[in-house]
């Protein structure tokens, strides 16, 4: 009796686990460890803010997350096989704008935009003008007045081409009715050590990058709505008279098998992260900028950044090809 009861157990036990997800407890979940894919190396922005993320994950959910890396193609190898993936939930991938829209443009990348399926932007990296500390360029007004005097004489470093940095650029020069030269480099890292070293006039870079450089180069202007509380001191490009705020969004996004309630669960838990006060303050001193895009905006929030990038791209002579 013991032995069938046993059996009977047992096989109960395969039946509940062999469940798809759909028929699990949605309020349980995680009920284990959970793989936080990042499509890039080790130390850019996006594993610093899931480290930061990861420090409190098992706090907020009770789970450990362990973050694994997948980089190549700027992303899109990962992202091209994002779906493959079982959407049950307990893998996740980090997923950036504009990357997701941009490259898909450009030609192809194994993916196109509406094949992923991002459930929460939490953050973004704002765009911001940097120059050397003993620049001859004191106020971002400086800037403007001697590439105004200068046309193409002006150039700046940014991150990559087609990247946030070089749509950044290209808005400002139109906002500012200027025309400067933006110079692509490999990652942030290499763009900052350009400024540094004095082989750009300045940088378009990731407002992130000043926590790193410390004194040795000057931030002009941030593209944030609000001052940041890293740096206090910078004023915002709409408070100089220049209506942009933006740079490089991060996220996470799900295999689109995953099931509508999970998709929403996964939010709900990247939100309350977000409102977690160790995670907060730590995000705030790199400089980064908290945003809340959830699973339920989701659906106006990148038809508006896709119509953005659109426009952007045209400027920047993208093909949609």
């Amino acid at each position: 009796m013991n032995i069938k009861l046993t059996l009977v157990a047992g096989t109960a036990l395969a039946l509940l686990t062999a469940l798809p997800v759909s028929a699990q407890s949605v309020e349980d979940f995680p009920a284990k460890p959970m793989t936080y894919i990042i499509p890039f190396n080790a130390g850019g922005e996006s594993d610093v803010s899931a480290r930061y993320q990861q420090s409190v994950w098992k706090e907020v959910t009770g789970q450990d997350v362990v973050i694994q890396y997948q980089p190549g193609a700027g992303g899109a190898q990962a992202w091209s096989q994002l779906n493959q993936i079982e959407g049950d939930g307990y893998t996740i991938m980090g997923i950036n704008l504009p990357h997701t829209v941009l490259q898909p443009m450009e030609g192809s990348v194994g993916y196109v935009t509406d094949d992923l399926t991002p459930v929460h932007y939490f953050h973004y990296t704002p765009n911001a003008i940097f120059v050397q500390k003993d620049s001859e360029f004191k106020t971002l007004e400086d800037l403007v007045a001697y590439a105004k005097k200068n046309p193409g004489m002006v150039t700046f470093a940014g991150s990559g081409a087609n990247s946030a940095n070089n749509l950044g650029h290209a808005k400002f020069d139109d906002l500012a009715g200027i025309t400067t030269t933006y110079v692509p480099f490999s990652g942030t890292g290499p763009s900052m050590t350009a400024v540094l070293g004095g082989q750009t006039t300045g940088g378009f870079n990731y407002a992130t990058s000043g926590v790193n450089v410390g004194e040795d180069l000057k931030m002009l202007a941030v593209a944030s709505d609000e001052r940041l509380p890293a740096f206090p001191d910078v004023p915002t490009f709409k408070e100089l008279g220049y209506d942009m705020a933006g740079g490089a969004y991060r996220g996470v996004a799900v295999p689109d098998s995953t099931p509508e309630e999970l998709r929403k669960r996964i939010s709900d838990i990247v939100q309350q992260i977000n409102e977690n006060p160790t995670f907060k303050k730590k995000m705030e001193s790199g400089g980064f900028v908290l945003t809340d895009i959830t699973y339920d905006k989701m659906g106006a929030f990148m038809k508006k950044m896709k119509a953005e990038y659109a426009a952007g791209a045209k400027a920047l002579n993208i093909g949609d090809n």
